[in-house]
């Protein structure tokens, strides 16, 4: 099944006995970007009871989920807001839920449920979009076939990220493919050039 993250930012707004819950997702692609997401939704809504939520990473070692109740009672905000991130099956994605409270408890139940709803309403408008993974790679070889190896990169909806030549005729690419073409790229590779290119991952 492909990955997937939200397409675009979206909020969507629920009112549960006087509490105001604001939802807003929003592709993620890192800590750091998530990190000031938040923090422009925290100078947003500065008055806000709480700013919950829950962040699902991609990363080179695997899946990284992150959650924060933000002051509610633990498990109440931020578990929820993440049940509903991996229900919609989205990655590289963030939602933060802001709070109003409105002067009734809603007890734990009430709190997860309402954070649950907020988080999915806001993930189905923002929908969805496919996540092209791509793998990271060093080509080197004669550069008389320069051409010929760029054009096969592109070819394989890659691009070069960076390139040098040394003193001997050689040169060395550093390419950005799609993952389910790298081994493509690489059996191309040998027969476009002849076996004189070579292609390693990089560190």
């Amino acid at each position: 099944m492909p990955l997937q993250s939200v397409s675009a930012p979206a909020r969507r707004q629920l009112r549960v006995l006087g509490s105001r819950f604001i939802a807003c997702a929003a592709p993620a692609n890192s800590e750091s970007q998530a990190r000031n997401l938040r923090d422009a939704l925290r100078s947003e809504f500065p008055d806000a009871t709480h700013h919950c939520w829950a962040l699902r990473l991609r990363t080179p070692r695997g899946e990284r989920e992150l959650h924060d109740d933000a002051g509610e009672p633990a498990g109440t905000a931020g578990l929820p807001i993440l049940q509903a991130l991996r229900r919609t099956g989205v990655i590289n994605a963030l939602v933060v839920v802001v709070r109003y409270f409105g002067g009734t408890r809603l007890g734990k139940g009430g709190l997860a449920r309402a954070y649950r709803e907020a988080a999915l309403a806001a993930l189905e408008a923002a929908g969805v979009v496919e996540i092209v993974v791509m793998s990271r790679l060093r080509l080197s070889g004669p550069v008389v076939r320069d051409g010929e190896v760029r054009r096969l990169v592109a070819r394989l909806a890659g691009r070069v990220v960076r390139a040098s030549y040394g003193e001997d005729s050689d040169a060395a690419f550093v390419v950005e493919i799609p993952e389910g073409a790298a081994a493509r790229l690489r059996s191309d590779l040998a027969r476009v050039s002849r076996g004189s290119w070579e292609a390693t991952d990089c560190g």
